[in-house]
């Protein structure tokens, strides 16, 4: 008797009502944006994928129509049109459906099909492209690392032993000359000099050791980091941390990320200036499950669930650099070599993990993207932690 009481308050999975809390349960479990609208373009239910995308709440957005938040001429919207024409799926990759509400650059694959036998009413998913674009150049960043190395090893090899000799030859005719002649032959050294350090730092490329690694907290890291900027050229940036506490350790090299962090946030102090009144750099540490990327060599995606962010309130990133950021050679200072963030995406490369960079004016963040930590017997870093505790 007892059993079947307990029969008969389980949900009836055939029940209506059960059908449509599993219904709203899958949609709001699918990644992408799902929005249905009536024949008059009325939104009639949106998923909560569609809620972040369009930064606003199913009960707001069944108050709007599909073109209230779409910029006006849409290629969502004639593509809307379509559908209700010939009463079938289409699909359009590519489409930009940024708006200055929305920020630019929301690059997504639309599919929309007609709901139900009628067709009255539509059905619009939303896959954006974001991610998997920046994915992409990224592995062109780790390319382009790659092949300004053999630039390197080239330039390390042909230029610098002629340069030695150019130095000491200016250097014996500094001991010949007038005072007045002088200040030319100490100005070949220094340009020599100049010249020397730029190849120096690109030999950096050309490094194919393996990288020695260890498990590492990068809080650790992102302290040191913060010290050496306000100790130097940060000393008037106000900071502002927003740490995940509970973050497991890395596996990486301790002086590589610093390295790599010193040179995103000497970038941030650059671009607020020395004049900026209100300049903040905010540095965050977060876990975010569901990035995965197959990179070369691996024959599975590996997930990439910690993410490390460098933010600043400066002017931003011009657009139309914003996609070379990477590269070597590109920069937007006036001195500068173009090599620090191509140093950055190899290194963060050669750990197995991706960075990226977002920029809108007041609000420019770099977000570094990483495995977690794990033992050679898979065990994972708390395993590990929880294990020496006990010895």
């Amino acid at each position: 008797m007892h059993a079947l009481l307990e029969l008969a308050e389980m949900p009836n999975p055939h029940n209506p009502t059960t059908l449509a809390q599993n219904a709203a349960s899958v949609l709001n479990a699918l990644p992408h944006a799902v929005i249905a609208v009536d024949p008059h373009g009325a939104i009639i239910d949106a998923n909560a994928a569609a809620e972040s995308f369009f930064d606003m709440s199913r009960g707001m957005m069944i108050r709007h129509s599909l073109a209230e938040l779409l910029p006006f001429g849409s290629p969502l919207l004639a593509l809307v049109d379509q559908v209700k024409l010939r009463n079938s799926a289409m699909k359009e990759h590519r489409v930009d459906l940024g708006t200055p509400r929305l920020g630019p650059d929301r690059m997504v694959d639309i599919h929309v099909a007609p709901m139900g036998d009628a067709g009255d009413s539509i059905v619009i998913v939303l896959q954006e492209r974001t991610i998997a674009d920046k994915m992409d150049r990224q592995l062109t960043h780790r390319g382009a690392a790659r092949s300004v190395s053999a630039l390197a090893a080239m330039l390390a090899h042909e230029i610098k032993n002629p340069l030695s000799g150019i130095r000491g030859a200016a250097q014996l005719l500094e001991t010949a000359v007038s005072d007045e002649d002088r200040s030319l032959t100490r100005l070949i050294c220094e340009e020599t000099d100049r010249i020397v350090k730029l190849v120096d730092r690109m030999e950096a490329f050309t490094d194919y050791r393996p990288v020695d690694r260890e498990s590492v907290n990068i809080h650790v890291v992102l302290d040191h980091v913060k010290r050496v900027a306000q100790a130097g050229f940060a000393r008037n940036v106000r900071f502002q941390e927003s740490y995940d506490p509970s973050l497991p350790h890395i596996h990486a090299n301790r002086d590589q990320l610093i390295q790599v962090f010193l040179n995103l946030v000497k970038n941030a102090a650059e671009a607020l200036g020395p004049d900026a009144v209100d300049g903040e750099i905010e540095l965050s540490t977060a876990f975010r499950p569901g990035v995965r990327l197959r990179t070369p060599g691996s024959r599975t995606p590996v997930s990439l669930p910690l993410e490390f962010c460098v933010r600043d309130n400066g002017h931003g990133v011009p657009d139309d650099i914003r996609r070379h950021l990477f590269d070597p050679f590109v920069t937007t200072k006036a001195s500068g070599t173009g090599l620090g963030l191509a140093l950055v995406a190899k290194i963060i490369g050669d750990h197995g993990g991706i960075v990226e960079c977002e920029s809108h004016p007041r609000r420019t963040t770099f977000r570094v993207l990483m495995p977690m930590f794990a033992a050679r017997d898979g065990r994972s870093d708390s395993d590990v932690r929880q294990e020496r505790s006990k010895v």
